[in-house]
């Protein structure tokens, strides 16, 4: 560890002591009020304060006044978390919380972090990059979160929650924002009663940008984003007992195909030096070949009944569906030539039904219920290597079911049990189809001259590709236990323990070809244990929050790539199952108010993640592993100055926020890639907003990495000759600036 690294921790770790601040960095609207802040992270609601659990509520008034975009904005704000937009892709969600999470999105293979949209999980990260708008609040549950939720919540969950209708008075709010590279955007949402028992809502966003960079092969962007979002919202309340909603939403994104910058220069004589912009790219893949723009398109609805037949009791049943289809050109070494290029297609559907039974009296508090998931993720792509092109289908069918259950004991006036359990059955179905071509493109993607050169089967008297069709079903039963301490009304004190199971499944891109790998990956686990406080000062200035945890992780799952040089040479997916890590660290969260004018927040969190055993060609090779996407030390600093101030004959306040967040160094993949491995870095952000009284009226201006950091998100590693020593990185969004107004009328 240098010393530059030492005494930035340091900082860090005493400010947090020091100043005794903690809760969301962000929730700083609520706690100005002295509001309570309310979650439903125990899929009932309750205070943030009371909930024995660490999780980070952030409002959507509180993330618009911050400038925040979309969900990736709160890896500056919160503890131990990661929320990266995938290598090569617009909208697709890398997403770590305390060592956890997935880094490649490999279809048909599940999420360390659940994402949940109303409460409805989304299977698949296509899409899952959600920008903020129409948002009542997000949480951001830390550990294993499986027995009160429908899916796997390994690492945790991400819970995006949207506005509900109001059922007294039409709304309408709209927002006009205009930034750095030509930036412009357009948010409509409202709502209206149409009668005492029925109301409809919605809103309608486009989101559009020009690119930070240039493709200097084609001419486009790169890293530029057309976004266009919608939600429509219909709630019936025919009695005090019974709530109906039906909701949708759709999202179209046409922004340009995002290809890598090259950090080496070419073997053949390509790109014999580097660009000078980070954002450029010389990728010739979109100029040519059967894909040549990125296109997704993301759809989905659910309808929610809600049944209170009396205080005590409350049902609730949650039928959705999901859609999405996704088509984009990658260009693995992003040069000019055609070669190492692919076309990909993939497509994901979904149907999940959820059913939750509450009960709630003085002393107990019961949640249960069942679940149930039908999904399917296909993705076909080729790989073309300037003549030879590797061509893969890979079509995972999921079902998996899930009963669930957790009670609350209130033992006298301060302390609580909580005991839960959850069991869960999945089972994982795989066609995967793997073939060479001499040619460029297979047929698939239009290339019907292609002359195949995988040897072929006789099926039904026809001469085929050989199919492999595969099959596992995994069960496991995952406790919790919580006991908490409320000694006053001030303080909460909580121990915990949770597991967390996610099953086993294959690799749609693999060489099933190879008996030892027919049997796929198996499920992994993960132990968590917590302890933590929650404290608001009796003043009601102050808030913190704390946590200190451990995770025993056991039968990891790792995706990856390799290239076979063959011959032929093809491109084949690898999945691990690594073997066991360990997780332990803190986490603190704070809010303050030192004067009615003057309010500060301070997030910091540290974890110490490592490998205990990784075994590659059965030798232990933990001592070389890291775990990735997970820095030592995350942490943010802000404050917030309102000073009031009246324009004409509106009465309001100017306010100042400055923050300040802190990302330790990173690691891309287990093995150190220097050239592609983050180093710690800073990012700093400030605005300045007036908004009236009322809260029907704000404009602002909000700058965004003001020191125009350059930080690597994620990146490929195909170094050598086969490959035109393709590595590549992907770089999070520079230095912005947005002047944006809203009118709520």
């Amino acid at each position: 560890m240098t010393t530059r690294h030492s005494s930035t921790r340091n900082l860090l770790l005493a400010a947090a002591i020091a100043t005794a601040l903690p809760v969301p960095a962000l929730a700083q609207d609520e706690v100005a009020a002295l509001g309570e802040v309310m979650v439903t992270a125990r899929k009932r609601e309750e205070s943030l304060q009371d909930v024995p659990i660490a999780v980070t509520s952030v409002s959507g008034d509180a993330l618009e006044l911050a400038g925040y975009q979309d969900l990736t904005a709160l890896s500056q704000s919160v503890p131990n978390v990661t929320l990266e937009t995938s290598r090569a892709t617009n909208s697709t969600l890398t997403a770590f919380i305390r060592g956890i999470g997935q880094q490649d999105p490999v279809a048909g293979f599940e999420q360390g972090v659940g994402i949940y949209l109303d409460d409805v999980y989304l299977n698949r990260p296509q899409a899952a990059v959600l920008d903020i708008y129409d948002v009542e609040r997000l949480e951001v549950l830390r550990g294993p979160q499986r027995t009160p939720y429908g899916r796997n919540t390994v690492g945790g969950a991400v819970k995006y929650i949207t506005r509900r209708l109001d059922p007294d008075s039409p709304t309408l709010r709209a927002r006009v924002s205009a930034g750095t590279d030509s930036q412009f955007e357009a948010v409509l949402s409202g709502s209206a009663p149409l009668s005492d028992s029925f109301r409809v809502g919605g809103a309608i966003a486009s989101l559009t940008r020009d690119g930070f960079g240039e493709n200097l092969t084609t001419g486009d962007d790169n890293y530029d984003k057309d976004v266009l979002g919608a939600r429509l919202s219909f709630e019936w309340e025919p009695s005090s007992s019974v709530l109906v909603r039906l909701s949708g939403d759709y999202i179209e994104d046409n922004s340009s195909a995002r290809q890598g910058y090259r950090l080496l220069p070419t073997v053949s004589t390509a790109q014999p030096e580097l660009l000078s912009g980070h954002y450029d790219t010389l990728a010739g893949i979109t100029d040519f070949g059967p894909i040549t723009d990125n296109d997704v398109e993301s759809w989905g609805g659910q309808l929610r009944i809600e049944w209170s037949p009396s205080d005590a009791w409350k049902l609730q049943s949650i039928t959705a569906y999901r859609e999405d289809d996704t088509s984009s050109p990658i260009d693995f070494d992003s040069t000019q030539p055609q070669s190492f290029d692919a076309p990909v297609d993939y497509k994901n559907d979904q149907f999940s039904q959820e059913i939750q039974l509450t009960y709630a009296s003085d002393r107990v508090t019961v949640v249960g219920g069942a679940y149930y998931l039908d999904a399917n993720a296909f993705d076909a792509f080729d790989v073309v290597f300037t003549s030879v092109t590797s061509f893969t289908l890979g079509d995972v069918d999921t079902k998996t079911w899930a009963v669930f259950g957790e009670a609350t004991f209130d033992i006298g006036e301060e302390f609580s049990l909580s005991l839960g359990g959850r069991y869960t059955e999945d089972e994982r179905t795989s066609r995967v189809i793997r073939a060479t071509y001499l040619g460029v493109n297979s047929p698939y993607f239009g290339n019907a001259g292609a002359v195949l050169l995988t040897p072929t089967v006789i099926v039904d008297g026809k001469q085929v590709v050989p199919e492999f069709n595969v099959s596992r079903t995994d069960t496991d039963f995952t406790p919790r236990v919580i006991v908490s301490w409320q000694p006053g009304d001030d303080l909460n004190l909580y121990a915990s323990y949770s597991a967390g199971f996610k099953g086993g499944g294959f690799d749609p891109r693999g060489n099933y070809a190879n008996a030892d790998v027919r049997g796929g990956f198996l499920p992994e686990t993960v132990e968590s244990y917590e302890m933590g406080a929650k404290a608001s000062f009796p003043d009601g200035r102050a808030r913190l929050n704390t946590a200190i945890f451990y995770a025993d992780y056991q039968d990891v799952q790792i995706p990856g790539s390799v290239i076979v040089l063959g011959p032929p040479v093809s491109f084949v997916g690898t999945v691990t199952n690594a073997g066991a890590a360990e997780m332990y660290g803190l986490e603190l969260e704070g809010f303050a108010r030192f004067t009615d004018r003057l309010s500060g927040s301070l997030s910091v969190g540290f974890i110490d993640a490592e490998y205990t055993e990784f075994v590659a060609g059965g030798v232990d090779v933990s001592s070389q592993r890291d775990v990735q996407n997970t820095p030592d030390w995350t942490g943010n600093a802000a404050l917030t100055y309102g000073l009031p101030l009246s324009l004409g004959s509106s009465s309001g306040t100017l306010s100042f926020m400055g923050s300040a967040s802190y990302r330790d160094d990173t690691q891309q993949f287990e093995l150190p890639i220097p050239l592609l491995d983050q180093s710690d870095f800073w990012l700093y952000d400030a605005s300045i907003s007036w908004a009236t009284d009322d809260g029907r009226m704000r404009f602002g201006v909000y700058g965004r990495n003001l020191s125009d950091k350059r930080n690597i998100v994620s990146g490929y590693n195909f170094p050598g000759a086969a490959t035109d020593n393709s590595v590549l990185a992907f770089y999070g969004n520079p230095r912005t600036v947005t002047a944006s107004f809203e009118y709520r009328f």
